[in-house]
């Protein structure tokens, strides 16, 4: 069975909780590209409410991606209006093929506020390319 966007967005937004910021101090955001080893170690330790979102095609993602990583299609046309109503206070990493996607995806991220994004540097490929493991669907 396929999930559609909405329910992939759903998902997310549930995993994340409602994540309000009324009477919490204001942090610094964390916007950072990381290795794919140190990528495995966020995902070894994970913060509370981590998503883990990839943000390649539909096709990319069935071919393999990480363990309970979530699917936003980069190249949706409603990508932006998707990505806009993510949970901005929960922590993100963030990937696609190559590292292009993923980079520009961030970026808008960022302009958007999220408080933490964890790119992985070289995307899905430098992932394999360093022997770390990906689920299949």
């Amino acid at each position: 069975m396929k999930a559609t966007a909405a329910g992939i967005l759903a998902a997310v937004l549930l995993a994340a909780g409602c994540g309000g910021s009324a009477g919490t101090a204001t942090r610094e955001a964390v916007v950072e590209t990381i290795a794919p080893a140190a990528a495995a170690d966020l995902l070894g330790a994970p913060p509370a409410g981590l998503v883990v979102l990839d943000v390649r095609t539909p096709e990319e993602f069935a071919s393999g991606h990480l363990e309970g990583a979530v699917n936003l299609d980069f190249r949706a046309a409603t990508f932006a209006e998707d990505l806009a109503v993510l949970d901005r206070d929960v922590p993100y990493l963030l990937y696609c093929r190559s590292g292009n996607r993923s980079a520009s995806a961030r970026d808008m991220m960022a302009s958007l506020e999220f408080s933490e994004i964890h790119e992985i540097a070289g995307g899905i490929d430098a992932w394999l390319a360093a022997g770390l493991p990906v689920e299949m669907p």
